[in-house]
């Protein structure tokens, strides 16, 4: 065969392909369904786009649905439904049920390039009966029934409250954290280009800014280039939280929907604005954003900043390490944040594979004794002449046999007990000491450092979608709830859940992190008497 007959023959072919594919797909979208379909394992065919649609089709009853944020809250609050119930402002309010189409729903998949709405086709919206499952791995004897399913986050095709009539207001609280200020930006952005939201104000210095300075009225000038800086433009404090005149000077400001930027502390204090504001027919959507740099809130994956911390304390444990290698008998100590939970140190630890001890709020230890902390080290100093130390700042809380003060509380009630640092370092240095060895000994705490750096490429793209799908919450008249990632999907969950005490993150000695941290650094457990420990933990189970 001719090149050109080759060509024509392949061309022929390639056209045919197509035109048989065209017609199939025109086939399978103008077939009609006689049947209920299932929704699990049918194909999505868009009319924009030949490849299938990421998420399970949603049935046509649902797409054409008059109000179907009116059927979600209708099943949310039957009898029949499994998932964890989120507070609606339309529960206990006579009104009329408001039926308001969502700027977001248009025709094309791309946005205008003037900005606004109108940029999401109607399968991107979420439905009633749509969930996220609380637990991603099921081991013998257990099922997906027996799991939490929290309410899904995203965008709904319909809203309870008028964009036009929006009045919202953000605060931060608590301690600093990288990427409060992606999260401020973003809310801004969804409010006010995805959703027409003319007045948004920023809240000065935590939950006494109500009350006690002026509010910032912000524009997108304000906030365009605050996503690249560290720490919050708000500003933040701990405590000050008055309900009473919290709530007034919502009221006085016209306000309707509020975001709290903040940890368990913050977190608390929404649920009780929430309840006040409930107990007075308010219809003023208040929503918290989880944020804290030890990544130990509950429920959620993981909580914004984190993985930004852990990139810089990589950075600290680094420089210990040359230190250590540079001197004769060298130990670099690292400080790290972690009041109640561990992960910072761990996974900084893990990335690095420099550190060969990290101690954890979550695993006591003893310093003295054969199998001591201190005689661990000396005995890894003689031999190896070099040690890094890795210490969460929590972690004088597991020492058995050392008595940390409790120096005092802050604003918030947390107690600020003796460094762990510094009494590892004089203990430690007056250990080897006394075992004629001179040791150089590099304290490193790099703690407000890390928690004040602008967020990373990851912790950027994790606040936008925090802050967009707050957003689509309030929007669609929820309440009283926190918004997070649950195996790594986004979630609507109540604050009442988050609070309730029956959750916990913690660092679990049986994590495949703890045991790939434990095979990295060969460290021991630091126990004199460990099966003595490990029959009291047993009897107290």
């Amino acid at each position: 065969m001719s090149e050109s007959n080759s060509t024509l023959f392949y061309a022929g072919i390639t056209l045919a392909s197509g035109l048989i594919t065209d017609f199939l797909i025109n086939r399978l979208n103008k077939k009609e369904v006689k049947e209920d379909p299932k929704p699990l394992r049918s194909l999505t065919l868009r009319k924009r786009s030949f490849i299938n649609s990421k998420q399970a089709p949603v049935p046509e009853a649902l797409l054409n649905s008059e109000n179907p944020l009116l059927d979600e809250i209708k099943f949310l609050n039957s009898a029949t439904c499994d998932i964890e119930r989120v507070n609606h402002l339309s529960l206990g309010l006579d009104d009329e049920f408001p039926n308001i189409k969502s700027p977001l729903l248009g025709e094309g998949n791309l946005r205008s390039v003037f900005g606004g709405g109108g940029f999401l086709p109607d399968d991107a919206f979420v439905y009633c009966g749509s969930y996220v499952i609380n637990t991603a791995v099921f081991g013998p004897g257990k099922r997906i029934e027996q799991t939490k399913k929290w309410l899904r986050a995203g965008p709904r095709k319909s809203l309870f409250f008028d964009p036009k009539t929006v009045k919202a207001a953000i605060v931060t609280c608590g301690g600093l954290c990288p990427g409060l200020n992606v999260v401020i930006r973003e809310l801004f952005m969804s409010l006010h280009y995805n959703y027409g939201v003319q007045d948004i104000y920023g809240i000065k210095y935590g939950y006494k800014g109500f009350y006690t300075y002026d509010w910032i009225k912000f524009d997108a000038n304000y906030v365009k280039n605050i996503h690249n800086l560290g720490g919050t433009i708000l500003g933040s404090s701990r405590g000050g939280f008055d309900l009473n005149k919290i709530v007034e000077a919502i009221v006085n400001h016209g306000i309707n929907q509020v975001f709290c930027l903040g940890g368990d502390g913050t977190h608390g204090g929404v649920l009780e604005l929430f309840k006040e504001l409930r107990k007075r027919k308010l219809k003023i959507s208040i929503v918290g954003i989880p944020k804290t740099i030890d990544n130990d809130i509950a429920i959620i994956d993981e909580s914004f900043g984190f993985e930004t911390a852990v990139e810089e304390a990589i950075n600290a444990i680094s420089s210990a390490y040359v230190e250590a290698n540079c001197a004769e008998n060298g130990v670099g100590l690292v400080r790290l944040m972690g009041r109640n939970a561990g992960f910072i140190a761990m996974s900084a630890c893990n990335a690095s594979r420099d550190a060969h001890v990290c101690l954890i709020p979550e695993f006591k230890f003893e310093l003295y004794g054969e199998r001591g902390l201190l005689e661990y080290c000396y005995q890894r100093l003689k031999k190896k002449g070099t040690l890094v130390l890795v210490i969460a700042e929590g972690a004088g809380d597991a020492m058995l046999d050392y008595k940390v003060n409790v120096l005092e509380t802050d604003a918030s009630g947390n107690k600020k007990p003796q460094d762990v640092g510094v009494i590892v370092k004089d203990e430690l240095t007056k250990y080897c000491k006394n075992k004629a060895m001179s040791i150089t000994l590099k304290h490193i705490d790099p703690t407000y450092m890390i928690r004040t750096v602008p967020a990373n490429s990851h912790d950027k793209i994790m606040c936008t979608q925090l802050a967009q799908n707050a957003v689509h919450g309030a929007m669609a008249g929820f309440s009283g709830f926190t918004v997070g990632h649950v195996n790594n999907r986004l979630a609507y969950i109540p604050i009442e859940e988050l609070l309730s005490g029956k959750y916990s993150n913690r660092v679990v000695a049986d994590s495949r992190e703890w045991q790939r941290l434990l095979a990295s650094t060969g460290q021991p457990s630091f126990l004199n008497n460990e099966e003595s420990m490990i029959q009291q933990k047993q009897q107290q189970i």
